[in-house]
């Protein structure tokens, strides 16, 4: 049986994760937050909301918010084209959607598979991050979800519930 690895106590060991791409870059976050996929749609837009909130859509009599992950980390003008996706994520029991450029697989990471994430200048806070997901040529930040929506910053999520 394969040693689980906690990361800033998340254990990883086995998880599966869905790999989806912002820009250039490919990540991963764990595919039991995730509620389902949809097609990008419009959106009602919000007033005075933050720029990167696009809006909020009503799921099946659920109004929910969007976040536009390429707008919140300055990742270049987004275009909304055929392979744009709204991931609806299921974080502490509130509903959130992120707006992503695609999506790819999901795959499991074993221990050996994920190294801590390296401080670095990137647009993307190492603080949200688990750790790096290698498989074969491909690297895949792994996104700690929960920490990032319910981050002051995001203002979606009040608190997460233990």
């Amino acid at each position: 049986m394969a040693e689980a690895l906690t990361i800033g106590a998340k254990e990883i060991a086995g998880h599966e994760f869905l790999a989806f791409t912002l820009g250039k870059e490919e990540y991963g976050i764990d595919i039991l937050k995730v509620q389902e996929i949809r097609g990008y749609e419009a959106v009602t837009r919000i007033a005075n909301a933050p720029e990167f909130i696009k809006g909020v859509i009503n799921l099946r009599g659920i109004i929910i918010p969007v976040v536009d992950m390429r707008i919140k980390f300055n990742l270049g003008t987004p275009v909304y084209d055929q392979f744009t996706v709204v991931i609806i994520l299921n974080i502490g029991g509130r509903i959130v959607g992120m707006v992503v450029d695609s999506v790819s697989d999901v795959t499991t990471l074993t221990p050996e598979q994920v190294k801590p994430a390296p401080e670095m200048g990137t647009a993307f806070s190492t603080e949200y991050m688990i750790g790096l997901g290698t498989i074969d040529e491909r690297m895949l930040i792994l996104v700690d979800i929960d920490k990032l929506m319910a981050s002051p910053e995001m203002g979606l999520i009040e608190s997460l519930a233990a």
